[in-house]
């Protein structure tokens, strides 16, 4: 039922604004001390769109906003998509792309 709703989604291009909050740990690496770097709102039609989105942007020099003071983004960081009442979920940068996390992980 879910992979049809994301075919629906994507046939009538349609998109969802997610809060989305990067973080990172002080030194690259590092399994414990992740803080939040930046938040920013963001139109995507699902959850790996919107990490795809925030990987492009965040890792090319001419696309950071300029009021980014954190490194690029690499393996090991995290990211909270926000949905509101609907729930909180957690990606990681695995060298494999975006995986989920449960939040414990998230530390």
């Amino acid at each position: 039922m879910f992979n049809i709703w994301k075919i629906i989604k994507r046939l009538f291009r349609w998109s969802t604004e997610y809060d989305v909050t990067i973080m990172q740990t002080k030194v690259k690496g590092e399994e414990k001390g992740y803080k939040q770097v930046y938040r920013l709102t963001l139109k995507a039609g699902s959850h790996d769109e919107a990490a795809q989105k925030i990987f492009q942007m965040f890792n090319v020099a001419d696309t950071l906003p300029k009021d980014f003071q954190a490194r690029y983004i690499s393996t090991g960081d995290v990211i909270l998509i926000d949905e509101g009442t609907r729930g909180k979920f957690y990606y990681k940068l695995w060298s494999g792309g975006w995986k989920p996390v449960n939040r414990i992980q998230v530390r």
